[in-house]
């Protein structure tokens, strides 16, 4: 896919609304932003979380979102400060997988009784992981996140594509889904969570490490000679492990995998874009969890494995220690 072309610049007004949430976005990134942006120019009072830049240029300017239909401005709260979650309804959790046990225990003092925790997160263990820190009286519920964003700079987020949440059922589940989709965010409650994280696991053991160590989009990948057969090597461990597991996966599933780069084929990975700005990427709640599961059941993964250790070496600085 290639970028997006403007075709309007504006901002975007906050309308007053009675039912309206107030939504909290722990780890103002890509998926977080255009989320975030989403609520907020529904009427939702959103606050960002994120970095000084960041913060900064929401603060003064709000939110750009660009889209391939529009450039807009859009108004919202942005801090620094974790405590700025007190009073949010909503906590949509963003943080990437490494750090999910640090940001639950730095929220947790600051967390309103009921409030809902939504993992909007790679990987498919977030959810426990941030529950087993968080504890009692604050519902954890995981959701799976398909849209495609990038962070084109502080205070702008880009999207490229889809925007669909998918979320555990919980006391609040309905209706944040009900308030999400008029807000223009498609959100379902699905009993099987589990099963559209571990799908979505997959397809992203399928592209992520691929793209991360090539810096290339998904098209581009799929053109090159031995990929597919290689994504179908990726799916079949990936499978088994699943299976072990007794995780109920769609029986579309490879497809679906093999389909993605039709509707994102310029959509470099999130562990592209972490790996190309020097940061840790996510590889082992990704490829490094299906091994480590595949370990567990005592059976080996050895094209995860692979990707899971380049990726691992890509990331280290020279001459460092591999972890």
């Amino acid at each position: 896919m290639n970028n997006p072309t403007a075709t309007s610049t504006a901002t975007a007004a906050i309308p007053a609304h009675p039912a309206l949430l107030s939504i909290a976005v722990m780890g103002a990134g890509a998926v977080g932003c255009y989320f975030g942006a989403m609520l907020a120019r529904a009427g939702h009072r959103v606050t960002l979380i994120g970095r000084q830049a960041h913060v900064q240029a929401v603060q003064q300017h709000g939110l750009r979102l660009q889209t391939a239909t529009e450039d807009i401005h859009v108004p919202m709260e942005a801090s620094t400060e974790v405590s700025a979650v007190q009073g949010a309804d909503v906590v949509l959790f963003c943080v990437k997988s490494t750090d999910t046990e640090t940001a639950a225990r730095q929220i947790r003092p600051y967390l309103s009784e009921g409030a809902l925790l939504l993992t909007l997160q790679n990987g498919v263990d977030n959810d426990e992981r941030a529950s087993a820190v968080l504890g009692d009286g604050h519902p954890v519920a995981p959701a799976v996140v398909y849209v495609a964003t990038a962070m084109a700079g502080p205070g702008h987020v880009r999207h490229y594509g889809r925007g669909e949440l998918v979320i555990a059922p919980s006391a609040r589940s309905e209706q944040v889904a009900q308030q999400f989709a008029a807000a223009g965010i498609p959100t379902q409650v699905s009993d099987n969570v589990r099963g559209a994280l571990w799908a979505k696991l997959v397809i992203n053991c399928a592209y992520n490490a691929l793209s991360a160590l090539t810096q290339m989009p998904y098209g581009w990948l799929v053109e090159q000679g031995g990929v597919n057969p290689l994504i179908d090597d990726i799916i079949d461990e990936c499978l088994a492990v699943a299976r072990a597991d007794a995780i109920a996966l769609p029986d579309n599933l490879r497809a679906a995998v093999h389909g993605l780069p039709q509707t994102m084929p310029g959509q470099l990975s999130s562990t592209a874009q972490d790996l190309a700005r020097g940061k840790l990427t996510e590889i082992d709640h990704l490829n490094g969890y299906v091994v480590r599961r595949a370990r567990a059941h005592g059976m080996a993964a050895p094209v995860n494995n692979t990707l899971l250790v380049l990726v691992r070496l890509a990331q280290t600085p020279r001459g460092g220690p591999v972890h």
